[in-house]
């Protein structure tokens, strides 16, 4: 008796040889007419998809370049730097920023406190998104909140610095009293820089509390204030989607479930969503991007307007219950699944309810009072196995 895997290998041999021998006996002659159309190809049988993955959101799409503009990261002033100054020291001829916690904002629990002792030594940096794309002749909309607590600080100065140290614009604020108040100017940028910084300076002593310190471009996407990178949008227009699916990706699942993305922190006031670090933060040993996070000023909202912009079907993907099964493979018991359900539910009516209805009314809030028509959800991500199909049942 013949080996098994002989007897495959002979069977394996001949179905493959007979299809060629087959083949060089006769000739076939295909004709295309590519002037008749027998079917229709319909828009949605194409479009694309948007994760949140090599900083395609914040330091991407998101035309914010302040990194970690309301110092809420793991490490509360990663992005930032003081050059000047010595945690261990007294920084008698500088100053010291101090991150302060605070309760009365659980969404935006941080803020720095810069100390200044001598406002000559002192300088506070923010490096941006491994730099910040500046262009020469162009405006960007500075933007911060300030509350001065001692002293006599008499005025901000907000400075581009180029790769090679040269100021490239600048601006200066004079902050008003010791509370919190929210302060705007624009910086015309001078010359081009792919990897340039902005530089924080004062005038005269004492202590200011800093927050929400943003830089965009003015020329966004259809010029929306604080908006979208206006050549990257340009990019996805031009492919004619017929859909869009967003967020994700993996950061829908999250490494658990309570990292994972929960649309409803995700609209309303920018300053009031709440930062989340993101899925792909630490997953490869080597490229580890610890400074990884999702502010969501690109929420659930803005992908609505992204997707009417681009004349794309919306596609939302929202949690099944499960994290990343790649990770902890978290899983929400079913009798706990309602919570997850009302999300679907809720989502329909932020999309396509009524303005006076609840989450209709947040919509028309935020400058959409027309319904977004919403026709499609997915349920989950990259999930399998029964108790997916439990869950998405």
């Amino acid at each position: 008796m013949k080996p098994i895997w002989n007897t495959i290998a002979w069977m394996v041999v001949v179905v493959c040889i007979t299809p060629a021998l087959s083949l060089a006996q006769s000739s076939r002659q295909l004709e295309v007419d590519v002037t008749q159309s027998k079917a229709k190809i319909q828009p949605t049988m194409y479009g694309i998809f948007f994760e949140d993955i090599n900083f395609a959101a914040d330091g991407g799409l998101y035309a914010e370049l302040v990194k970690n503009r309301s110092f809420e990261f793991t490490m509360p002033k990663m992005g930032w730097s003081q050059p000047k100054s010595d945690r261990h020291s007294l920084n008698l001829q500088s100053g010291m920023g101090t991150i302060i916690k605070s309760e009365d904002d659980p969404a935006n629990r941080n803020f720095l406190r810069v100390q200044v002792n001598k406002a000559s030594g002192y300088e506070l940096i923010n490096e941006g998104f491994r730099g910040m794309g500046i262009k020469a002749n162009n405006s960007y909309d500075l933007s911060f909140k300030a509350a001065q607590k001692e002293g006599n600080i008499t005025l901000t100065r907000f400075q581009l610095i180029s790769d090679g140290g040269k100021v490239i614009g600048e601006t200066t604020v004079k902050p008003m009293g010791k509370e919190w108040k929210s302060y705007t100017s624009v910086i015309k940028a001078t010359a081009t820089d792919a990897h340039a910084e902005l530089k924080l300076t004062f005038e005269g002593e004492g202590a200011i509390d800093l927050d929400m310190i943003s830089l965009f471009p003015q020329d966004t996407w259809k010029g929306r204030k604080k908006g979208l990178r206006k050549d990257l949008v340009q990019l996805l227009y031009d492919l004619k989607p017929g859909f869009l699916r967003f967020p994700g990706g993996c950061i829908v699942e999250g490494r658990t479930l309570a990292r994972r993305y929960q649309w409803k922190k995700t609209v309303g006031p920018v300053e009031e969503r709440e930062l989340l670090v993101n899925r792909w933060n630490t997953e490869f040993a080597h490229r580890l991007t610890p400074d990884y996070f999702q502010s969501f000023g690109l929420g659930f909202f803005e992908y609505f307007q992204l997707a009417e912009d681009l004349g794309a079907a919306p596609l939302p993907i929202l949690s099944c219950g499960m994290a990343c099964q790649f990770n902890t493979g978290e899983l929400v018991p079913m009798d706990e699944l309602d919570p997850y359900v009302q999300d679907a539910l809720d989502l329909i009516e932020f999309a396509n309810g009524d303005v006076k209805s609840p989450w209709g009314k947040l919509r028309a809030d935020m400058g959409h009072p027309a319904p977004f028509n919403l026709k499609y959800i997915g349920i989950g991500n990259e999930q399998w196995g029964p108790e997916y199909i439990k869950r998405y049942m």
